[in-house]
């Protein structure tokens, strides 16, 4: 096989994680789990086709979303992330990725960019590159506009309380479904892997204080799951929960 020409537009290092963006980490991982070569580039949003990130560049073809990226690569290269799930199988595993990310994704997401105390040391470091005198607005700029997705997607029109209790729920039903069991579906990695240890390790990053962390990170399963995958696709990062200890 044609060694690929493979780019992945990626976020970079920042809240205690390797990647910033979960999507991208999905992406990543998914490309090792396929064993392609591929270079990576740090961009940003404003800087990508669709205005997110990650997207991929393969021998001049342009691929926008996680979710196509990895159809992509299956297709064109002859790959099956899911190789040895049956049907309902992967029918299941297409409904976790799903609550993941459009469920419990947008929670995490609300805590990081509406709670002023994480806001302010999280994304609004965004706006760091900006002058100066332009700063301070670029930031209310950018919660507003979050918060605007937030109340568009449905979760930024509840309580902190509530958006907390949903997100947990999505947590223990993480937790129930994974079990005693290396991966989601068993035995074997398969591609929801890839973003239930992206979201999860997005969430227990000791950088942000929230009460889904703290769910996270009182489920043993999950930490020991984490752990796991960030030793394995993302070994040189130090990864220290900070409640790991507590957990275990």
């Amino acid at each position: 096989m044609t060694t690929p020409d493979i780019t992945l537009y990626v976020t970079r290092p920042g809240f205690g994680m390797p990647e910033t963006s979960p999507f991208v980490i999905k992406s990543n991982v998914q490309l090792q789990m396929a064993g392609l070569p591929y270079a990576t580039e740090s961009t940003i949003p404003p800087q990508a086709p669709k205005g997110k990130v990650p997207y991929l560049k393969d021998a001049g073809e342009v691929i926008c979303d996680s979710t196509f990226i990895r159809a992509h690569i299956e297709r064109k290269y002859g790959m099956d992330l899911d190789e040895g799930l049956d049907a309902l199988q992967r029918a299941q595993a297409w409904a976790i990725e799903r609550m993941l990310e459009d469920h419990l994704y947008f929670a995490m997401v609300w805590f990081r960019w509406i709670v002023p105390e994480n806001f302010a040391k999280g994304p609004a470091r965004f706006a760091d590159s900006a002058p100066e005198a332009e700063r301070e607005q670029l930031r209310r700029t950018l919660q507003a506009r979050k918060h605007e997705d937030l109340r568009g997607h449905g979760i930024g029109r509840h309580s902190a309380g509530e958006i907390a209790a949903l997100g947990v729920r999505s947590i223990d039903a993480v937790a129930t479904l994974l079990g005693d069991k290396p991966y989601l579906m068993g035995e074997r990695m398969t591609a929801v892997d890839a973003f239930a240890f992206a979201i999860l390790a997005s969430i227990l990053t000791p950088f942000f204080d929230t009460p889904l962390r703290d769910a996270v990170a009182g489920r043993v399963n999950l930490v020991a799951y984490v752990g796991r995958l960030m030793a394995r696709y993302y070994p040189q990062h130090e990864w220290k929960p900070l409640r790991e200890v507590e957990t275990v």
